[in-house]
């Protein structure tokens, strides 16, 4: 019997992968808390756990009537991200992947209500957050992604995450799952962003926002998932990325509102551009 022996909230900033001079250089000359959170989380989490596969709920696959899993042997090539060219381009990347679980990923989630499909095309474009997080979290297992349809409600990522809990359950593999993105996600205009790039969360775009996500990392530290999910109507009004479905999905795999497992940061809460960035890893075993 399969199961889940992590889950993070993580974050896949496009200032992780800007060299080091860079990053200082935007942060009043200091280090960004986001990339040793990385490296601490490969080398205290995943290279302790050694997982067989990681399940990546990525923020920048968009699709809309339906949510999709990546199913292919393997994924492989370089990537320059047409957001951001200049500091993510020509990323090498070579992930296996598990077409087995993503089929019954998919056939789980669409059992659950909500129509989702394995997609082995080799043409399938990848997207930074699986890119930027493999980098860095890579080791010797496989790694799925899987995407967001913009359209859904919560209640759909929920029934998504249900089905993707239940499948693991039912296969023989040691999973981790990460969702990869941002809490609050409001951008400064274009013309105020260079007033707001330092990672102080001072600089994130609303201060009823910051304080709202300050709300949910208490929860998160309290193991109160019951609570994030409840509050989904009113946190909405935040404009958490992807409406907040890289967690909920995360969340529903692991138990949904009956999930109690408490979360450590591994970096600081901190802005990016108006929005907010943070790594929340919540054990299992």
């Amino acid at each position: 019997m399969g199961e889940i022996i992590g889950a993070g909230l993580v974050a896949h900033a496009p200032t992780i992968m800007m060299s080091r001079e860079d990053r200082f250089a935007l942060n009043e000359g200091k280090e960004i808390s986001l990339v040793p959170g990385l490296h601490r989380l490969k080398s205290e989490v995943l290279d302790v756990l050694k997982p067989d596969v990681i399940v990546l709920f990525d923020t920048h696959w968009f699709t809309i009537v339906e949510f999709c899993v990546t199913a292919h042997t393997r994924r492989s090539g370089l990537f320059t991200s047409d957001e951001l060219p200049r500091g993510m381009r020509q990323i090498r990347y070579d992930l296996p992947g598990n077409p087995v679980l993503a089929q019954s990923m998919a056939d789980h989630a669409t059992a659950a209500g909500v129509r989702t499909n394995a997609i082995d095309d080799p043409w399938l474009p990848i997207h930074y957050p699986t890119v930027n997080l493999s980098t860095f979290l890579q080791g010797s297992e496989q790694w799925l992604s899987v995407s967001h349809a913009y359209s859904a409600d919560p209640e759909d990522f929920l029934a998504v995450g249900r089905g993707i809990g239940a499948a693991i359950a039912a296969s023989d593999q040691r999973v981790v799952l990460i969702a990869s993105g941002s809490m609050s996600h409001r951008f400064w205009s274009f013309r105020d962003i260079p007033l707001h790039e330092a990672s102080d969360p001072i600089h994130i775009s609303r201060p009823e926002a910051r304080e709202a996500d300050y709300e949910r990392l208490r929860w998160f530290a309290e193991g109160n998932h019951a609570a994030v999910i409840d509050t989904m109507p009113e946190y909405l009004a935040h404009v958490p990325e992807a409406r907040f479905g890289h967690y909920l999905m995360m969340a529903a795999a692991c138990g949904g509102r009956d999930w109690k497992a408490k979360g450590r940061q591994f970096s600081d809460y901190e802005n990016a551009t108006g929005t907010s960035q943070v790594h929340v890893w919540f054990d299992m075993i």
